[in-house]
């Protein structure tokens, strides 16, 4: 697996993402903030147009509580969830 930084000419950036060497590809935002909202998503969606199949999943790390679903293959996790070992559908 590889980690990297997205960030086009146009500025739509994504601050991490996953790639195997199959090439499938997880993207990573992640917010300081204590909510959510579709806008934090842009990149990420921008991501998933341009990659298609390739494009397994999208998630927003915030300073919440909750596990959030944003639509295909997007959701919104707690930064907490990345020391959690319970699932999230």
């Amino acid at each position: 697996m590889r980690l990297y930084h997205y960030r086009d000419r146009d500025g739509v950036e994504v601050d991490g993402i996953l790639e195997r060497a199959s090439g499938e590809v997880v993207g990573i935002e992640v917010k300081a903030a204590e909510t959510v909202r579709a806008d934090d998503f842009k990149g990420l969606r921008h991501l998933a147009r341009r990659l298609g199949d390739r494009f397994v999943a999208g998630y927003v790390l915030y300073a919440g509580q909750e596990s959030l679903p944003f639509g295909d293959r997007m959701r919104a996790l707690p930064l907490a969830a990345l020391w959690e070992a319970t699932a999230t559908p």
